[in-house]
């Protein structure tokens, strides 16, 4: 599919009306690219035959599980929606999920692993990611506005699937973003990049989650998610109610009955953050 060609460019549009996230209309042009050029021709050009012989040679590949879902998810798409073709996305079959539970680290290994982070400011995204439950497209879209001293909350703007949700401020982390403040200043964006107009990358991140994990002696995979698991597990191990972990974590789907029930910013504030329960150094040394 060329850079400017009229069904690129109508895909692109049906994204944006369902209001896809940049991230994943990314991801789907570059599944629905690749697809095109496997084969060597214009994918409105190929069938559900097609589609089940490209699954085949990316299995074949070893490629993840993640990455084989969101190639279904941009095949269904392409041919539900932009090319109209309704008998065929229900025909593309996910990949079944694995199993594997994920990993987590314990208090002990959370602390060393964030004291381990020598830069300040990655260092304080890392421990609002692991404070608050984010994801790390959350993380870096944070603005010095979402923190809210006075009610004790952050505000997490499009998280996944564009909804907005809020979590709770962590006492310690309130602590440690007030130093990052004074010695930072960053003005719009919590986590600014090296140009200010812009948030660190995620990319970033992940870079620092794997020098840590050496510098700290984990002999564990580290990632931003693997946080937001160990956030969610030291909450449930601590006594918190599993709907108002839902809720946190932004997860809306876990049960029919957890789906319709309201959780209000009193309950959300009122829950301790797992990172009050650990004694963190604020400041990198040096």
């Amino acid at each position: 599919m060329s850079e400017m060609s009229p069904l690129r460019q109508r895909m692109i549009e049906d994204m944006t009306i369902r209001n896809l996230s940049p991230a994943t209309q990314r991801s789907y042009l570059h599944a629905v690219t690749k697809f095109s050029r496997y084969f060597g021709r214009s994918p409105d050009r190929l069938g559900l035959e097609d589609v089940r012989a490209f699954q085949v040679h990316l299995v074949s590949t070893g490629l993840s599980w993640p990455a084989l879902n969101q190639t279904v998810c941009a095949l269904r798409f392409f041919f539900g929606v932009t090319l109209g073709h309704d008998e065929i996305p229900e025909r593309i079959a996910y990949p079944r999920t694995p199993s594997k539970l994920p990993t987590i680290l314990n208090g002990d290994e959370i602390v060393r692993f964030l004291e381990a982070i020598p830069s300040l400011k990655t260092r304080a995204a890392l421990t609002t990611a692991y404070a608050a439950g984010l994801r790390a497209s959350e993380t870096v879209s944070l603005k010095v506005g979402n923190i809210d001293s006075e009610r004790g909350v952050i505000s997490v703007e499009h998280g996944k699937g564009g909804k907005d949700r809020t979590v709770m401020l962590s006492g310690q982390l309130l602590g440690i973003l007030r130093t990052y403040w004074k010695l930072a200043r960053p003005q719009f964006w919590l986590f600014p990049g090296r140009d200010e107009t812009m948030p660190i990358s995620v990319q970033v991140l992940h870079s620092a989650c794997r020098s840590a994990r050496t510098a700290a002696g984990i002999d564990k995979r580290v990632t931003v998610h693997t946080l937001r698991h160990s956030f969610a597990t030291h909450l449930l191990e601590s006594g918190t109610d599993i709907r108002i972990i839902q809720v946190l974590l932004g997860h809306n789907n876990l049960s029919t009955t957890a789906r319709y029930t309201k959780v209000s910013n009193r309950l959300i504030r009122s829950t301790t953050s797992p990172l009050d329960r650990l004694t963190l150094e604020v400041v990198p040394p040096g």
